[in-house]
């Protein structure tokens, strides 16, 4: 996956997922802007391990809910590099419960972030991508944005957004050699995983036919065969990452 001379840019890339593509597209040669919206710690941990691999990478703090930070941001990256080639929606939270029980401001901060975000971002960028005439988006969304999850009422409908939002801006990107797909992790073994508890891990688990979860590295290699020359007949789509936990 050569990506040499390409820029890209990861959100919510100071830890796992996030983290494990922007390492991956560096390995690959593209310069990374590794976005972060707190962990300052992390993200520099994260250019650091990319640097000592002889890599290139940058850290960029801003909130993907913010859309005046994400427009700034997005121009003193374009400054800096003078492009964005690629472009990885990654930043996500939760805040669950029962439907019945949930707060109007934990639906707004799940909506604002996991689906405004993407839509800010991938704004902020396209203009650049339709003059450059390429451009390569991947979206990340979640098998519980296609079956629903009990207790995730506000994640799975932000995740379900981000599929409806990625077929579209596909569509109206193709004719400009942008393309535009989704990655759907299933249980992928990052923090958010190892915190649950065991028995609902372990409950989980039994229902993947592969019967493990999966790994960041997994989910970044997919992603980076989806930015490379090898995917350029590839949009609109959302590739699965669950062992088997949706099809």
């Amino acid at each position: 996956m050569n990506l040499d001379g390409k820029t890209a840019l990861i959100s919510g890339a100071s830890r796992g997922i996030g983290a494990a593509i922007a390492k991956e597209l560096a390995s690959c040669g593209a310069e990374v802007f590794i976005n972060y919206n707190k962990s300052v710690e992390g993200a520099n941990k994260v250019k650091a391990e990319i640097i000592d691999l002889g890599g290139k990478a940058e850290i960029v703090q801003f909130d993907v809910a913010n859309g005046d930070e994400v427009k700034e941001s997005v121009k003193g990256i374009l400054k800096t590099a003078k492009k964005i080639d690629i472009l990885v929606n990654n930043a996500g939270i939760t805040r669950d419960n029962i439907f019945a029980l949930m707060k109007e401001s934990d639906w707004d901060e799940v909506l604002d972030t996991n689906l405004k975000g993407v839509f800010f971002l991938t704004k902020a960028v396209m203009r650049p991508m339709i003059k450059a005439r390429w451009g390569r988006i991947v979206n990340l969304t979640s098998v519980a944005g296609q079956y629903g999850n009990p207790g995730q009422a506000n994640y799975s409908a932000s995740k379900a957004g981000v599929i409806a939002l990625t077929k579209s801006i596909a569509r109206e990107g193709a004719p400009r050699n942008i393309t535009v797909n989704a990655v759907s992790p299933g249980l992928i073994d990052t923090d958010l995983a190892t915190s649950l508890p065991d028995n609902a891990r372990e409950t989980i688990i039994s229902r993947i036919p592969a019967g493990r979860m999966g790994t960041s590295g997994e989910v970044a290699s997919v992603v980076s065969f989806l930015v490379s020359k090898y995917a350029d007949y590839i949009t609109g789509q959302v590739i699965g990452i669950s062992g088997g936990l949706y099809m």
